[in-house]
């Protein structure tokens, strides 16, 4: 694809997309959006981002440490790593530093696949397809669970001969049976070659963190979809057979190569895999 240019890839018009947003109860994405300061949400949104942050008045720093995961990883893999091609899945709405801003910056040819399945993120797509430089974006409207479909359709967009960035920020917990996640993950793997990176993010359960699990219980009775915690253990799992980079499977606010970011932890973990 020519510099600077993306396409969207695999849904229809957009009236057709608006009517697939459901107003009615709080959105994941767009209450992550509201904690992370943007304007892509509802009232419904706020309010129940407000309810949360009261069971647990540090979940907005989730939303924060994930993005600087996000960012660090990136700018990790596209500078070390000499990755120039990424696979991110779970986009969710774009804000500040989205994965092709990035990756970009630091290597301007790099090609970016955005995959969400979430109607109010492809209602924003066109925001995520405006490559810098070299770079090329593109955005398809898939479930995680399809892994076929999104091989073959970012196959348009990527060499899959070539090692690809997998990121999949907090979007494992969507999927509820523990087997079924991890072979999602392990086939999305085992499609990329060697030299190939899977970033991966996930809640966690804690017994350090009880208010954790209140802010999960209020939000899976009345927000969708529904979530699914984790044990740092259970997550250390997904990157089973890879080379696991320091400093590990650990809280988001503390990734980076080589160091800790020296701020509180949150329940929200992540980690960075190489494929041998």
């Amino acid at each position: 694809m020519s510099g600077g240019r993306g396409d969207q890839d695999g849904y229809g018009t957009a009236e057709d997309v608006h009517l697939r947003i459901d107003t009615g109860k709080p959105h994941t994405a767009r209450v992550w959006n509201y904690w992370l300061g943007g304007r892509d949400n509802y009232e419904v949104d706020r309010e129940a981002g407000d309810q949360i942050r009261a069971l647990h008045p540090g979940i907005g720093e989730y939303a924060r440490a994930d993005r600087r995961f996000l960012r660090e990883a990136v700018t990790y893999l596209a500078r070390e790593a000499g990755i120039r091609q990424f696979l991110d899945i779970g986009t969710g709405l774009p804000t500040a530093d989205n994965t092709h801003e990035v990756a970009q910056r630091a290597a301007p040819g790099s090609r970016v696949v955005y995959v969400d399945n979430d109607p109010i993120v492809l209602a924003h797509a066109q925001a995520l397809l405006t490559g810098t430089g070299k770079g090329s974006t593109q955005y398809l409207d898939c479930d995680l669970r399809d892994v076929g479909t999104i091989l073959e359709r970012a196959a348009a967009t990527l060499d899959f001969g070539e090692p690809v960035g997998l990121i999949l920020l907090g979007v494992v917990i969507f999927i509820e049976d523990d087997e079924e996640a991890h072979g999602i993950v392990r086939q999305l793997l085992d499609a990329l070659p060697s030299g190939s990176h899977l970033v991966l993010s996930h809640t966690i359960s804690s017994p350090g963190m009880p208010d954790v699990d209140d802010a999960v219980a209020f939000w899976n009775a009345n927000g969708t979809p529904k979530l699914t915690q984790r044990t740092p253990e259970q997550i250390e799992r997904y990157f089973d057979g890879l080379e696991l980079l320091e400093p590990g499977v650990v809280s988001c606010s503390r990734w980076q190569p080589g160091s800790s970011l020296g701020v509180p932890d949150v329940a929200m973990f992540g980690g960075v895999g190489r494929k041998p």
